[in-house]
């Protein structure tokens, strides 16, 4: 099973970096072996990791492994591999999660789509650094979000296609980076870390993936759906 390489190696650059309070709180109990505290501080992330992993595993592997079901072999996994991250942290704690579960992400893809010979496509590229890539249906479905009514359901379904087939024009790091800091909430820096970039060629990214996103949104006459997130 793959597992996250010294920092050097995944993100390209070993900067100084902080953790959130409770988060830094939660680590120095685990440090001491607190078992409760890690247990609290792998459920602290499980909904900004459930994002993550929605908007990436593929709708074709979900009738066979969902969601959920990856949540708990990540979290198995980072309990059994907590004690090293603790000894050693290189990037925030989250940003460790989160490349677990891209790489499980990646694993499921492999075994269940592309044994079938699925053409792997331009997001190949990203796999090295970022691991699965978020997708252009689970960005619209984001987006546009559901709808219990039968009618408006319809309509949302249509708009969330030709919201996809917009979104797939896109580069898929600028897809990518969208994802990360729209979504994931992640910060620049951490954004930069994920992808292997330097933090002003991630922001410069974000700030024009944002433009476009802005500009599909207008243009398929929805209202502004991509403001009010983390900037800079």
């Amino acid at each position: 099973m793959p597992v996250p390489p010294p920092c050097g190696t995944l993100w390209g650059m070993s900067t100084p970096f902080s953790e959130e309070p409770e988060t830094a709180h939660l680590l120095d109990l685990a440090s001491g072996g607190d078992a409760a505290a890690a247990g609290i501080l792998l459920d602290r992330h499980r909904d900004r990791l459930t994002r993550m992993v929605r908007l990436r595993l593929d709708r074709r592997v979900r009738g066979r492994v969902g969601v959920s079901d990856v949540i708990q072999e990540v979290h198995l996994e980072a309990s059994q591999r907590l004690d090293e991250y603790l000894r050693s942290p290189k990037v925030p704690f989250y940003v460790w999660l989160r490349f677990i579960a891209a790489q499980r992400v990646l694993i499921l893809h492999r075994r269940h789509i592309r044994a079938q010979g699925r053409a792997v496509g331009r997001e190949e590229a990203l796999e090295g650094v970022a691991g699965a890539a978020a997708t252009s249906v689970s960005l619209a479905a984001e987006l546009i979000g559901r709808e219990t009514s039968p009618t408006r359901a319809a309509a949302r379904a249509e708009m969330r296609e030709r919201l996809a087939e917009a979104l797939e024009a896109m580069e898929p790091i600028d897809r990518e980076v969208l994802a990360l800091r729209h979504f994931e909430e992640l910060s620049n820096v951490d954004a930069a870390r994920v992808l292997g970039l330097e933090s002003d060629a991630a922001s410069k990214r974000y700030v024009r993936a944002l433009r476009r996103l802005k500009g599909i949104l207008a243009g398929l006459g929805l209202r502004d759906e991509a403001g009010g997130r983390r900037g800079g």
